[in-house]
């Protein structure tokens, strides 16, 4: 044998590359108020129902209601205001059967930024500072 170990050829391995992964920036958040409206139901039946929806959904702020109406509110991360609309025009049908909720339509939709919440919140005698749901389900 000639040579030996020396003429074998020296293989070397490319340096790895150290791969990061980054989390994803965190989604904007935005406030959002949806109200469902239709033929009147027993406000005793709606309450219940609606009790079972915040626990069907638990990221609800709060609930309101009346024997013709319902306002639900919540907090949710989106890209922008479009996808947060596009989830809260289904939520009410997507848990509607599964809680008893009436079959009611949308009849109003507010998405807002957190900067535009807090401004109308803090402002002195704002009729949103009033409208602040604290959690639960409660009459208008």
């Amino acid at each position: 044998m000639e040579g030996g170990a020396a003429d074998l050829p020296v293989v070397t391995q490319p340096d790895l590359a150290v791969v990061r992964h980054e989390e994803p920036a965190p989604l904007p958040l935005w406030h959002v108020r949806v109200t469902m409206g239709g033929e009147a139901t027993d406000p005793e039946q709606l309450r219940m129902a609606l009790e079972r929806l915040c626990l069907a959904s638990p990221v609800l702020a709060g609930v309101r209601y009346d024997a013709t109406r319902a306002e639900i509110t919540y907090w949710d991360e989106a890209e922008d205001a479009d996808d947060a609309a596009a989830l809260a025009l289904r939520v009410w049908n997507d848990h509607r059967r599964g809680v008893g909720l009436p079959h009611w339509q949308v009849v109003g939709l507010e998405v807002v930024d957190r900067d535009t919440r807090r401004a109308r919140v803090q402002r002195p005698g704002a009729v949103d500072a009033r409208d602040v749901v604290t959690g639960g389900v409660r009459p208008f």
